[in-house]
C-alpha cells in the first residue's frame, strides 16, 4: 500500500521572498544598505568626530593623519565624520520623499484607474501637466519660495516625482478591477472605496513595491543635486551639502567630494539591485520558471 504525497502549494509571498534570496546582486544589495544605515546611525558611537569643527588644516589629504583617516575639507572639517553625519539626513529625505511620492501617485492613480470617465480625464491632465514640467527647475522653485530645509526638499521631490506612480497604478487598477473577485465584491454590496484600498491595490503591491525601491534612489540623488546647486539645508549635514560645499575646490582637493559622492552611488546602487531582486521575484514568468 502506498502512502499518499499531499504536495501543499507555496503562497505567493513565500515563493516571491525565495526567489528574492536566491538572487545574489539582491541579497548583496540588502547587505550593503543595511551596512550604510547602520553605520549612519550607530557610526557616531564608534567614532566621536565632529562634522561642523574645524579639527585641522584644510585639504588634509586622507591616510596623512591617522585622527581623520578621510582626510578634511576646504575649512578643516573631518570627511568621516561628515559622512555618518549626513547619512541619516540623506537616508531620510530619501525615504520621506518615496513616501509621498507613493502616497500622491497611488491615490490618484487609483481613482483614476477605478472610477475611469471624467475623473479618470481630469487626473491624467493633471498629471501630464505636471510630466512635463522640468522636474528639477520645479523642484528648485519649490525649495526656494518655502527655504531650504529637510522637509521643504522631501516635499519638493514628492510633488515633482509622483506622475510615473500615478500612471502605473492606474494601470494596475484597470486591470484588476475587471476580474472575479472584485466583481464578486461589488455583489456582496462593498462600497468602492473599500474594494479600492482592501482588494484591489493589496493586488497591486508587488508592482508599487518595486516602483517604492527604485523612487528611494531617485530621491537620493535628487537632494544631492539640490545640495549641489546651493539649495540643500545649510544648517543639516548631508552628503550632498558636501559635495555642493566643497565644488568649488574638486580641481585642487578630489577627496571633500568624491568620499560623499561615493556614498550616494554604493546607496543608490543598493538600492537598484533591491529593486531589481524585488522585480523579478515578483514576476510570475519568472516564477513559473
Amino acid at each position: 500500500m502506498t502512502d499518499a504525497t499531499t504536495f501543499k502549494a507555496e503562497s505567493p509571498a513565500r515563493e516571491a521572498w525565495r526567489m528574492f534570496r536566491r538572487n545574489i546582486p539582491a541579497v548583496a544589495g540588502v547587505v550593503m544598505l543595511t551596512g550604510i544605515v547602520l553605520a549612519t546611525l550607530w557610526g557616531t558611537f564608534f567614532y566621536g568626530g565632529n562634522p561642523y569643527e574645524i579639527v585641522w588644516a584644510p585639504h588634509e589629504p586622507p591616510g596623512v593623519t591617522p585622527d581623520f583617516p578621510l582626510g578634511t575639507d576646504y575649512l578643516g572639517r573631518d570627511i568621516f565624520a561628515g559622512l555618518i553625519a549626513g547619512g541619516g539626513p540623506t537616508l531620510a529625505v530619501g525615504a520621506a520623499a518615496a513616501l509621498i511620492t507613493m502616497v500622491i501617485g497611488i491615490s490618484l492613480g487609483a481613482l483614476a484607474g477605478f472610477y475611469g470617465g471624467w475623473v479618470d480625464n481630469l487626473l491624467m491632465r493633471i498629471t501630464e501637466f505636471f510630466q512635463v514640467l522640468p522636474t528639477l527647475l520645479f523642484a528648485m522653485v519649490l525649495v526656494t519660495l518655502f527655504s531650504p530645509s529637510l522637509f521643504t526638499i522631501a516635499m519638493a521631490i514628492g510633488v515633482v516625482s509622483w506622475p510615473q506612480t500615478a500612471r502605473l497604478t492606474r494601470a494596475e487598477v484597470m486591470k484588476i478591477k475587471e476580474l472575479e473577485y472584485v466583481t464578486a465584491a461589488r455583489a456582496i454590496g462593498a462600497k468602492n472605496r473599500r474594494i479600492i484600498w482592501t482588494v484591489i491595490l493589496p493586488n497591486a503591491a508587488p508592482p508599487l513595491i518595486v516602483s517604492a525601491t527604485l523612487t528611494i534612489g531617485v530621491a537620493i540623488l535628487f537632494e544631492a543635486g539640490l545640495s549641489f546647486l546651493g539649495l540643500g539645508d545649510p544648517n543639516t549635514m548631508s552628503w550632498g551639502l558636501m559635495i555642493g560645499s566643497n565644488r568649488a575646490y574638486i580641481l585642487d582637493a578630489w577627496w571633500p567630494v568624491t568620499f560623499p559622492g561615493l556614498a550616494i552611488f554604493l546607496t543608490v546602487f543598493s538600492v537598484s539591485l533591491i529593486g531589481d531582486g524585488l522585480n523579478d521575484a515578483f514576476n510570475p514568468k519568472l516564477r513559473e520558471r
